[in-house]
């Protein structure tokens, strides 16, 4: 009987031994492997196993275990407050503008002078009033167009239709083109 006794005591000694050295551990039945620092235990593959130790879930068999309870978002890179964008954004000042010519019948649109006060380019929407005699808005036009940093462009505002070129006396142009 003494035999008996050895060989279940050293069954059961490298029984542990060998669980040890694969990382299994009789504390949480998980198969997550704890360390004292020298080195790391192995343990099995298992796609229900918890490898977030800050957090564990019980029930159920089926259907993933993980459970993210820390402070972190894992899935937001963006700037908080907006769009998530992470490029920069220039706010650029409003363009001058000054009327070069008016339409005529002959030729159905207004020309502008469109000059850009910021160091980067950019896009501006000008606006045009084509008058009749007495003053009256005949047509408001609008054209958005591209001037480089600290640059003049010229800019053509067409009319609707030719046709309305007749009734144009004057035009009028908004002497600021806000950027776009």
């Amino acid at each position: 009987m003494d035999r008996r006794g050895r060989r279940l005591r050293f069954t059961a000694v490298a029984a542990l031994v060998v669980l040890a050295l694969t990382g299994f551990s009789t504390s949480r039945g998980h198969g997550h492997g704890h360390s004292s620092g020298h080195g790391s235990g192995g343990g099995c593959s298992s796609s229900s196993q918890d490898h977030d130790s800050s957090s564990s879930s019980s029930g159920g068999t089926s259907g993933s275990r993980y459970r993210d309870y820390d402070d972190d978002d894992d899935y937001t890179g963006g700037t908080s407050g907006g769009s998530g964008s992470s490029t920069l954004s220039v706010t650029l000042r409003d363009a001058t503008v000054k009327l070069i010519d008016c339409a005529t019948p002959s030729r159905p649109y207004a020309m502008v002078e469109l000059t850009n006060p910021n160091a980067t380019g950019g896009y501006f929407t000008v606006t045009v009033d084509f008058l009749d005699a007495g003053s009256g808005r005949v047509e408001q036009r609008n054209e958005d167009a591209y001037a480089a940093g600290n640059a003049t462009a010229t800019v053509r505002v067409d009319l609707s239709t030719p046709s309305v070129a007749a009734r144009i006396d004057h035009c009028e142009a908004q002497p600021a083109a806000p950027a776009r």
